[in-house]
């Protein structure tokens, strides 16, 4: 595991614990937003021929700054118009310059089922995801146990909530493969480098079970890389910084998913 990533994580179980100590489960559970319907992500994409989720993301670590300037409102909209099958929301604060509120102004502004994009590792996090509006949940095998895969998987299934597991290799990948998860994702940026190969997407293919949704996620900037993925079973795409780095992401999306199509 990266340095970076064990940062990230040190720094979110104390931004956890702090919360836990402000707004009680509770208060959680009565949201408005906490006992609406949710719309399945994985059913999303295994009904669309181009699969593509839509990420809002202002910076990573791996970039500084990738759009600051954009409302999350509307790029969610422009999204939705673009035809993508799902939008993912960066809620971390400190190295993505995301939160809990934007995923509440995705939610105001799409009907989209919205990926909570985030280092879950309690299930506080999985009731946030449900009372501000998320659909679908991301669950990173690098930082969890099996056991902890369970549980959580578990858990957000009782929320009516939708999981993504991401993965980076086959380790991973043999450690995640439990009945809770409706998407397997082969994460092609090495954690360790920052380096992207969408080789590890082709690899990690035969290995995934039919039974859930494939997606590859990281590095993906051109739609012949998609066709070719889509011959190794991939369904889901997930793309972030190539729509979020120009002035009008769901132009972009628009332009790109016409490209998949033809």
């Amino acid at each position: 595991m990266s340095n970076i990533l064990d940062k990230i994580i040190a720094d979110k179980r104390r931004e956890v614990e702090l919360k836990k100590s402000i707004v009680p489960v509770s208060q959680l559970e009565n949201a408005v937003l906490f006992s609406r319907t949710t719309t399945s992500l994985a059913g999303k994409l295994k009904a669309s021929k181009s699969g593509i989720i839509a990420e809002h993301k202002r910076r990573s670590p791996s970039r500084a700054v990738i759009n600051q300037a954009l409302s999350v409102a509307d790029v969610a909209a422009g999204y939705e118009n673009a035809g993508v099958c799902g939008m993912s929301v960066l809620t971390d604060g400190k190295y993505f310059g995301g939160s809990l509120d934007d995923l509440l102004q995705a939610r105001a502004a799409t009907t989209l089922p919205l990926l909570r994009k985030e280092f879950i590792m309690d299930e506080y996090q999985l009731l946030e995801a449900r009372a501000y509006g998320a659909d679908v949940i991301l669950l990173i095998a690098a930082v969890l146990t099996k056991e902890e895969i369970k549980f959580l998987s578990g858990f957000a299934k009782s929320l009516g909530l939708d999981v993504l597991l991401e993965v980076h290799n086959e380790e991973e990948l043999r450690k995640s493969i439990m009945p809770g998860i409706d998407m397997l994702g082969v994460n092609n940026r090495n954690l360790k480098t920052f380096e992207v190969s969408i080789n590890t997407s082709k690899q990690l293919s035969g290995i995934i079970p039919d039974e859930f949704v494939k997606v590859s996620e990281s590095g993906i900037s051109d739609p012949a890389t998609i066709k070719d993925l889509q011959q190794y079973g991939y369904e889901g795409f997930l793309v972030g910084e190539n729509f979020m780095k120009t002035e009008d992401p769901g132009r972009s999306a628009g332009a790109f998913i016409t490209d998949i199509l033809r």
